[in-house]
């Protein structure tokens, strides 16, 4: 994938964040996922991403290939996801992976009924 096409993309998704109102000063488990085409070359990329801030997860796809998710607990900045993205298509490209993009999880403030 091209560096140009995560950063339009990862603007876009950044924006309506801010729109929607999340919390960029707080340290958040951005998601990054990966897909291999088998278990092996998904448990090599994953042991790359062991650590205080890391988690890795490797499971079975419907379609026969793998997933990888790597949960990186950061800030969420452009420039943040983009680093981290541009390390992970390192070692992901050369297993035969390709990156999967990256998300968040908004929490939502219930409004109080009155």
């Amino acid at each position: 994938m091209s560096t140009a096409f995560h950063e339009d993309s990862s603007t876009s998704v950044l924006r309506r964040m801010k729109e929607g109102g999340f919390d960029f000063a707080q340290f958040h488990p951005i998601e990054f996922y990966a897909i291999f085409p088998d278990e092996e070359r998904a448990r090599m990329a994953a042991r790359n991403f062991r650590g205080e801030s890391l988690n890795a997860q490797v499971s079975a796809r419907e379609d026969g290939a793998w997933h990888l998710q790597i949960s990186k607990v950061m800030y969420a900045t452009h420039a943040g996801i983009g680093a981290f993205e541009h390390d992970l298509e390192s070692i992901v490209v050369p297993l035969g992976g390709i990156l999967d993009g990256w998300g968040v999880t908004q929490e939502v403030k219930a409004s109080v009924a009155r």
